[in-house]
């Protein structure tokens, strides 16, 4: 196995119960320069998950008569905080913050390409595999809690992010052996496994060709290829204007070429319930990546190969998924749940099926939503033991 590490270990606040409320308030993300290595060269981000109440203290209030300051102690003041136990204390709250996590940034080639993929935690396996137009860094809300448990793998899909983005390879099957040659490289048997959008295709194809790899399988905001296929129509085609287009060899490459920040920015407003969603810091790190040499033309072979996928959905349309299936969707999407009786289309695919609508979400739930997404994903993988 030719693994590298692309830089040192990402450090990221651990667990479930981060801050002092346990609820995720912002997220930041900076580039720390190159690492000194002859093998790697790329650069790492630090993700730093904080909450207001603790990077920004309340103000102590000065008494109006006097000007000095009020001498109520830090104690009392956290304890005024909503949320926080009467006998809390600073050093006790400090003793409860778990320890950071560290996230690894590796490459492996597998399935004769080069990988990218994002690594923490130990624990049985749990494998993320993103959607478009995102890459990995898309599960940075979900990385941090799951790894307090888990052992996460998040990687790039072929043509995507830093992973290779060679001329073919596209269909299902064949990305779906990616993530398989990768577990393969990386030692690990059997899995749960989450995709949302593209990457729940992936997934889906990786638990028919493998059922014995996958335990469990979780798919976000996904209709399968041939059901959209046999559901075409006008309305329909309206709303999945964007598979037809970027099946269009060449012409998306050309018209996106410079101007990657206004494709990118039409599907994170339009996509998401919340248009702002994506913004600042998080938005450059996605642009950055469609930026790339290839990246978009990558993304297009995605959608390029749908023919094929749907042929290879179709020799196994009446095989359903035998082991438990999460499907969870944005209610607010309208090229999901508001064309689709998503609990009906998945009832199609499996039979041990759960199913999730979540609210003031669109197609990004694990961006828009990442505690109602996070929630959902701990209850799912309760009993997965590896």
């Amino acid at each position: 196995m030719d693994t590298i590490q692309s830089g040192p270990p990402l450090p990221i606040c651990n667990g479930p119960n981060y801050g002092i409320s346990g609820k995720l308030v912002s997220c930041r993300s900076r580039s720390f320069g190159t690492h000194n290595s002859q093998k790697s060269g790329q650069s790492w981000t630090l993700y730093r998950f904080r909450d207001s109440r603790t990077d920004h203290p309340p103000r102590l209030q000065r008494s109006a008569p006097s000007g000095r300051r009020n001498r109520t102690n830090r104690s009392q003041i956290l304890q005024s905080i909503p949320g926080v136990p009467a006998d809390a204390s600073i050093s006790r709250m400090q003793r409860e913050i778990r320890p950071l996590t560290e996230i690894h940034t590796k490459t492996c080639r597998a399935n004769g390409i080069r990988q990218f993929y994002l690594e923490a935690g130990e624990g049985p396996p749990v494998v993320l595999l993103h959607g478009f137009p995102e890459t990995s860094f898309a599960w940075r809300f979900q990385i941090p809690p799951l790894a307090s448990r888990y052992r996460v793998i998040a990687p790039d899909l072929r043509g995507y992010g830093k992973t290779d983005k060679p001329a073919s390879g596209y269909d299902k099957r064949t990305m779906a052996n990616d993530i398989v040659a990768l577990l393969t490289e990386l030692g690990i048997g059997r899995i749960a496994l989450v995709g949302h959008d593209r990457g729940a295709r992936v997934a889906t194809r990786l638990v028919k060709d493998h059922p014995d790899l996958v335990d469990r399988l979780v798919v976000m905001d996904n209709v399968p290829t041939r059901i959209v296929a046999r559901e075409m129509n006008a309305r329909i085609a309206q709303q999945y204007w964007f598979f037809m287009f970027h099946q269009i060899p060449d012409l998306p490459e050309a018209l996106i070429s410079g101007r990657e920040d206004l494709w990118l920015r039409h599907f994170f407003s339009d996509w998401c319930h919340d248009p702002s969603t994506i913004t600042g810091e998080a938005f450059e790190t996605y642009v950055k990546a469609y930026k790339a040499p290839g990246a978009v033309r990558g993304a297009m072979a995605d959608y390029r190969a749908s023919a094929e996928d749907v042929a290879q959905d179709l020799v196994d349309a009446d095989k359903k998924i035998g082991c438990p299936v999460l499907s969870l969707w944005g209610e607010d999407f309208a090229a999901v749940g508001g064309l689709f009786d998503m609990k009906a289309i998945w009832s199609e695919m499996a039979d041990n099926l759960t199913t999730a609508p979540i609210e003031r979400c669109g197609h990004l739930p694990q961006e828009e939503q990442p505690e109602v997404v996070n929630k959902l994903l701990f209850d799912f993988l309760d009993d997965w033991k590896g």
